[in-house]
Order: structure tokens, then sequence, then C-alpha cells
């Protein structure tokens, strides 16, 4: 049976973040990725200050400067009135080295890292691999892999699941995944149409109100990206067909029909913790340990987030040969952030968003217009949005 340290399942930008780490520790690392290559997912394109400074540590933030655009500023837009409530993050150049947003597709943080990977001899990234299954004792986890020619057999001393949404990892072990989803889909439409002609004062990143449809428009390199809400009454071909596109486009440009799309993406957004992100041998990072919505791009940061917090801890327990104290910090730190800052902060984002014109709205809207006004309150403001606030909450937790 071939013998390794640890075995990462999936290889998106989580998991080749972890094994990256793992790597240049020179611990032997394996990383199972059931797709031929990284996938190509358009959801998470947003690094906040933090996570580039954390990737600066592996080398990778420089390509990420290179290919994605700079965001320091972004905006709540009210649809109906056109009023834009903006907020400029280099007020806080003064504790950050990057005080901007980096609008740069995940993969290709997930593919620069695995390509990096072979060359640190104690990483192995091997694609057409799936975990079918596992068991662990004591000693170590014995990983059942589905290759396309025969099923392998690993035996680690751990094993991390940074497999997504649907995690067979976290599956197997049986950890509940607590929360809800919206009823609604959502729908992401790519465009080169160039938005900010048709659109006043539009910054890269955006976040628009309205009772009949809200939407947020984030720029990333080659497209803009416009995400939505979908009618519950309306099939799947219905919400990809032209007439639909049209419709978007109709409000944002005035010609929908002359607008061209690259992807038309149905999605389930789910607001969801695991009521555990370890036991024993196993750990879990990033969607395989929590869900949320995507108004304040929180997921896959929380997620390149969790997985420095976990190369910090595991390396004591690797040197212990056992689960230690370390690892329950990593669980109760990541956990309990999840909860009291991700999931809360993207929740409220979604309230503000979607509530249109009503009383609540109106509500929220007057208090950001407060909090923009006060320079402290602001202040405050910009490191939570920027998650310095998350990190600052999880160091003080023991």
């Amino acid at each position: 049976m071939e013998r390794c340290q640890v075995v990462i399942a999936g290889a998106g930008p989580v998991g080749t973040v972890m094994a990256t780490l793992l790597a240049k520790a020179g611990i032997e690392t394996v990383v199972l990725e059931a797709g031929e290559d990284c996938a190509q997912d358009l959801r998470a394109s947003t690094f906040h200050p933090p996570t580039l400074e954390m990737l600066d540590e592996i080398g990778i933030t420089d390509m990420l400067l290179e290919r994605g655009l700079k965001a320091p500023l972004y905006h709540w837009r009210d649809r109906r009135s056109g009023e834009v409530i903006e907020f400029d993050l280099s007020e806080i150049r003064d504790v950050t080295r990057y005080p901007f947003r980096i609008q740069c597709e995940q993969y290709h943080l997930s593919r620069a890292l695995a390509a990096g990977l072979e060359h640190y001899p104690a990483a192995d990234i091997r694609f057409s691999h799936r975990l079918l299954s596992f068991e662990q004792d004591d000693a170590g986890v014995t990983v059942h892999v589905e290759t396309p020619t025969e099923v392998r057999h690993i035996r680690a001393d751990w094993l991390i699941g940074a497999d997504g949404a649907n995690s067979l990892v976290r599956k197997w072990l049986g950890i509940e995944f607590d929360g809800f989803t919206y009823p609604e889909r959502f729908l992401c439409l790519s465009t080169d149409t160039e938005l900010a002609d048709y659109l006043p004062n539009l910054a890269h990143v955006n976040y628009v109100s309205d009772p009949e449809q809200w939407l947020v428009l984030l720029r990333v390199p080659s497209v803009w990206r416009v995400l939505l809400p979908t009618s519950l009454d309306q099939t799947d071909d219905e919400l990809r067909s032209d007439e639909t596109k049209n419709s978007v486009f109709d409000r944002l440009t005035g010609d929908g029909a002359s607008v061209r799309t690259f992807h038309r993406t149905l999605y389930r957004v789910h607001q969801r913790v695991a009521k555990s992100f370890m036991d024993r041998r196993v750990l879990l990072i990033g969607d395989a340990a929590h869900l949320n919505n995507p108004l304040g791009g929180f997921g896959m940061n929380s997620g390149v987030h969790d997985a420095f917090n976990l190369f910090e801890k595991l390396q004591p327990a690797i040197k212990a040969g056992k689960p230690n104290g370390s690892l329950a910090l990593f669980d109760k730190q990541r956990r309990e952030v999840t909860h009291a800052f991700t999931q809360a902060q993207t929740i409220q984002n979604m309230e503000f968003i979607r509530a249109g014109a009503s009383a609540g709205h109106e509500k929220r809207r007057q208090d950001m217009l407060t909090l923009k006004a006060d320079d402290e309150r602001r202040r405050a403001y910009l490191l939570r949005q920027a998650m310095f606030e998350s990190l600052e909450q999880a160091a003080a937790i023991n």
C-alpha cells in the first residue's frame, strides 16, 4: 500500500493552497482531484487584502496582481434612485500593503498552484483520481481512490477534505451540515459588453438593490459578471434562454439582444456550517466545511484562511504523531468565526440588497449613510468587510 503523510481531497483554490503550504514545509502530500483539471468555477473572483498577504507567503500574489484588476472601490447602489454609497479600501492602507480587492477568477489561483506543486519533491497532484471512501484508526487513515484504470489505496497520517460543497469526506464522516438553502436559484451571466459605458460611475464591484430584481455586477479581467436571483416558477431552459438574457440586459444597456454572453450558469446558494471541522485525523476546510451567499466575496477567502490556520495547527500534530490541542483550536477558531462573522455578515448583506424599497431596506440605507459619514465607524466597517476583523476574532479564541 502506498504511504504518505497527508492526503488532500480536492484541487480547488483551498486544496491547492493547503498543498503548497505543506509541500514547502517538506511534508509528503498527495492531492486527489476527480476532474481532469482544476475546475473553471465562475463563482469566486474576489481576493481580499489579508488573503493577498497570506498568498504572498507562498509566492502567488504577484501573479494575481498581474492577471487581476485592482478594486479599491466598491459600491452599494440603489437601482431605482441611482444613489451610490461608495467605500474606498485605500483608507486602510496603513494596515495593509494591499488596500484593495483583486478581481480575478479563482481558477487562475488553483491552476497556478497546481502547476507549481510539480516543483516540490514532497508533493504529488493527481487528476482523474476520485476519493471513494476511507477508514481511520488511531494510527492513520486508509484512503481508497478510483483512477481511470483501477482502485488504489493510500495509507496517510492525515486526510484533509477540501472537496467542496458536496464533500464526500464530510459525508463519510457523517458530520451534519446545518443551515439553510435560499429558495431562489441564482443566475450568473458573463459578457464582454462594457457595462460602464451604460451605467455611470460604475466600480469593479457593485451590489445593486432593487425590489424587482437585485443584481451583483462584478468586473473580472475578461468579462463583466452579472449575478441575480431567478423566478421559482421558471425552468432551467427558460432561465438560460435568450429571452431571459435579453430581459436582464435590456434594463442594463437598453438593447439586450445585442449583448453576447459566454456563460449562463444556474446554482443554488446555501448558508451552512459543518458541526465540526475535524474528526480525529480527518479535517475539513473551505466549502467542505462552510457555505455562504456570495455577497461580500467571503467564501473562497474564508477557505484560504482555513488553510493557513490549519497549516499552523497541523505541524505540531504531525510532530506529535497524533491529534492534539492545536487541531482542536483550529476547529474552534474557524468554526466560531464562520458563525460569528462570515455567516452573519453575508446574511446581513443579502437582507440589504434583496429588500428593495421596504421599510427595512430604507432603515438599512439610512444606517449605511450614517456609517459612511462617520470616520471611525466607516474605518471599522472597511476593516470588517476586508476580513481583518474576522482574523482578529479568530486569534482571540483560545
